[in-house]
Order: C-alpha cells, then structure tokens, then sequence
C-alpha cells in the first residue's frame, strides 16, 4: 500500500504530460499528414521555405510544383508546411 501512495504522483504526472503535450502533437501529425495527402493538382500551398507554389502534378513521394509560369520544381511532401489560403 505504501508503494502505491509513493507511485501514484509519478502516474498523475505522465498522465497529464500525456494530455497536455503528446496528444496535440500527434493530432496535429495527422492533422498534417491527412492535408498532404488530400492534395490535389492546382492547390496552393507553402513550403517549409517560405514559398508559395501551386501543385502541377502529385506523384507517391514528390509534388511537381509551379514556382512561376516557366519554373517547375519537384519537392518532397515532408517539405509542405501548409496550405494556403487567399485571404481575399
């Protein structure tokens, strides 16, 4: 019964450091992993370079991206930080 008591704080705290700091990360990966895979041909997203590209093409591991009207740039997935959103 003494262990118990002595325990149970170590337990409130790896519960609450569960609720407060791993749970959002791993909502927000797949938050992330479910935008990537939902691309599609013409969205407009930003990379984790600060660009703003538009998608051409969408192949298993790399996007084919439009910098501008005559720069076509392959780039990985992991490199997509966000969609982008116009806010007009």
């Amino acid at each position: 019964m003494d262990m118990i008591t002595q325990l149970l704080p170590f337990a409130f705290l790896i519960g609450i450091m569960y609720v407060v700091i791993i749970r959002p990360q791993q909502k927000e990966a797949k938050a992330k992993k479910e935008m990537i895979e939902a691309l599609k041909k013409g969205d407009k997203v930003v990379t984790n370079g600060g660009f703003i590209v538009v998608v051409n093409k969408v192949e298993e591991n790399f996007l084919s991206v439009k910098m501008n009207n005559d720069v076509v740039a392959k780039i990985t997935k992991d490199s997509i930080a966000r969609k982008y959103e116009d806010e007009a």
